[in-house]
């Protein structure tokens, strides 16, 4: 099942989750009644889908590389049964909050491509994502409109406000590092999922044996930055974090264990900018990062163990920092 491929993507999110209770029914919208229109919260909606969706929906992706449907078929189909914002919002959070067969509404899409997996998100989060996606037309594949009119026998007109009435934030320097580990996120995660599909899912250690690493560089060239993705646990000796980028990583793991929204971390040297992220895991992160004979397949293990001989990178449990993006880059590019 190709949800199943997507953990070793996964591995790579920049998603920030933490576990939470279970709601009552019905106590969904937790957005202010008078935020819920606001252009504050559509402008933190759009980068949250930016930061959290677009790596499985992406609305760049070619239609035969797709590994879930492009985020303007779940607002088209989502649409048709809300009626009016509060619902729509009320339906998306009740999916994502714990994706199950008897929730889905696009059954052609899971048909495709499997159930969505559970990733404990921030309710608050998902939210101004679904806010977002009512008021505001949003980004689809240019192979979207034939394919909507193909399976639905009509031309298929996105509603909502056009993205450029939303004011423009000025771009920080956390920002610009978001990018460059989004950017990069985006063609490990394209490349090792082609090669997923072409020879199985063992095959993903041994592409990202050989392969992450060069692809890693070759982003880094593309924006002039220095990118590394950098652990306490390493599996590649090449990705160890040194003692500054342990700092950062205790820091992290603190911020998760309270409970807390991780934040970027930019500190400034000189003309030169150091970006931290964490990287966290979830439940789909455990199939070769978890606990063996429990979460980890003996296959896998065996692949593991024979790739990597000094391996540290198992025994995770879902929301903890797996590990962190560090880039520097020039405050002149």
């Amino acid at each position: 099942m190709k949800w199943i491929l997507i953990a070793f993507v996964l591995l790579l999110s920049l998603a920030s989750c933490k576990q939470k209770t279970k709601k009552p029914e019905g106590d969904y919208i937790k957005i202010k009644s008078e935020d819920i229109n606001s252009e504050d919260l559509a402008v933190r909606g759009k980068k949250l889908m930016e930061n959290k969706c677009y790596l499985c929906h992406s609305p760049s992706a070619e239609q035969a590389s797709m590994i879930a449907p492009p985020m303007a078929a779940i607002k088209a189909r989502y649409s048709r049964d809300a009626q009016n914002k509060e619902e729509f919002i009320k339906h998306i959070w009740n999916f994502v909050e714990r994706p199950a067969q008897e929730k889905v509404k696009l059954k052609g899409a899971v048909k495709r491509f499997g159930l969505m997996p559970y990733q404990p998100y921030q309710q608050k989060d998902i939210e101004a994502i679904a806010a977002f996606m009512y008021d505001y037309e949003i980004a689809q594949p240019e192979w979207f409109e034939a394919h909507w009119q193909k399976h639905h026998g009509k031309k298929y007109k996105q509603k909502g406000k056009s993205v450029s009435s939303l004011p423009a934030a000025e771009q920080s320097y956390a920002d610009i590092g978001m990018s460059y580990a989004k950017s990069t996120k985006a063609t490990l995660g394209k490349n090792l999922m082609g090669a997923i599909q072409k020879e199985g899912v063992l095959h993903a250690l041994s592409f990202c044996n050989v392969q992450a690493m060069p692809l890693t560089d070759s982003m880094a060239t593309k924006h002039n930055a220095i990118i590394k993705r950098v652990s306490d646990q390493n599996r590649n000796p090449k990705n160890e974090a040194n003692p500054e980028e342990l700092k950062y990583i205790s820091v992290y793991k603190e911020v998760l264990k309270n409970g807390e929204e991780p934040e970027p971390i930019v500190v400034e040297k000189g003309e030169n900018v150091n970006f931290y992220y964490p990287i966290v895991t979830n439940n789909m992160c455990l199939k070769c990062h978890g606990s063996p004979g429990q979460d980890i397949h003996s296959k896998t293990l065996q692949r593991i163990q024979k790739l990597y001989p000094n391996d540290k990178a198992i025994g995770y449990d879902v929301n903890e920092v797996r590990g962190m993006w560090s880039i520097t880059f020039n405050t002149n590019e």
